[in-house]
């Protein structure tokens, strides 16, 4: 699957959800200029005001970086940032593999060649009901998916987080030993259409700045209609598959975490409700969105039971 440029919308309109599905497209940004990998943090939260839906507001930088799932660092939310300042996210090399016509190994700066980095305002929801907004720089998925030339026998992709123990505190015990948190090294996957999709980016800054360590440096993935854990940081090697790939949370635990993990507030988790949210920041609740607003990614699942492939 190959999106056309007739196919591209302008940002304003792919930002605004209401606006999207009034004009009925399925939309990627392709802004007109480029940002380099290695940016500074300048730009103002003003600068992304035009890009938010009413009652929605950027989440602050220090919000974004202080508050983080990250357990390679600790379980902890302000783990990572305490943590993570001895991990080492450059050099940095991507190994692509599997179904694909053309296996490689990707250093960053090659990858990133030619690509051009776009702005796109999401909202993160994590399981634990809270959420944020944030103002991500990447690129489509697609594009990587392109260079390599998936075989027609690859239908799902699956992704993995570096290992080194030496640098990530929270990888030093393994699975089941004492204090073992998950077992390593974290992985995650996709099915191929959702890979596909125009929504679907590898992150590579936020807020005009590249990644910092707690938030996944130096490239991570958001898919922002599923749960925040789906958006797997730090990623080493993607992987072509056949079949439905193993997935870090629904082998540790299916019954409470499984394959698809879109937002579905129908859908509670086994310890608490997923039909409100707060967002960090405010002290008030509010109602989940399905697929978390993006109603446009709800054809990529007609058919199919979303309580049974949650």
């Amino acid at each position: 699957m190959k999106i056309l440029n007739s196919e591209i919308t302008p940002y304003s309109s792919y930002i605004n959800r209401r606006k999207f599905i009034k004009n009925t497209l399925l939309t990627s940004l392709a802004i007109s200029f480029s940002k380099p990998l290695f940016s500074k943090h300048s730009e103002s939260p003003s600068t992304y005001n035009k890009f938010l839906e009413e009652n929605d507001n950027l989440n602050t930088y220090h919000e974004i970086t202080n508050y983080n799932n990250f357990y390679e660092f600790g379980t902890s939310k302000s783990d990572p940032a305490k943590y993570s300042q001895s991990f080492k996210p450059l050099p940095w090399q991507l190994a692509v593999e599997g179904l694909v016509e053309k296996p490689k190994i990707f250093d960053l700066e090659s990858l990133l060649k030619g690509i051009t980095i776009e702005d796109r305002v999401y909202r993160l929801r994590c399981v634990e009901a809270w959420s944020m907004v944030i103002p991500w720089q990447g690129f489509s998925l697609s594009k990587l998916i392109e260079k390599v030339k998936p075989l027609s026998s690859a239908k799902y992709i699956q992704f993995e987080t570096v290992y080194r123990p030496e640098e990530m505190p929270g990888q030093k015990k393994l699975f089941n030993e004492i204090r073992g948190i998950l077992p390593w090294p974290y992985v995650e996957g996709l099915r191929m259409d959702e890979a596909m999709h125009p929504l679907t980016i590898l992150s590579t800054g936020m807020y005009g700045h590249n990644l910092l360590n707690q938030n996944g440096a130096p490239l991570r993935l958001v898919v922002p209609w599923k749960y925040g854990f789906k958006s797997i940081k730090s990623i080493v090697k993607i992987r072509f598959m056949d079949k439905e790939p193993n997935t870090t949370w629904s082998d540790v635990n299916p019954y409470e975490y499984a394959f698809y993990s879109n937002v579905n507030p129908q859908v509670d988790h086994k310890r608490w409700t997923q039909a409100t949210e707060r967002r960090i920041g405010e002290f008030y609740r509010r109602p989940t969105l399905m697929f978390n607003g993006y109603e446009e990614v709800a054809e990529l699942y007609k058919g199919m039971d979303l309580k049974k492939y949650f």
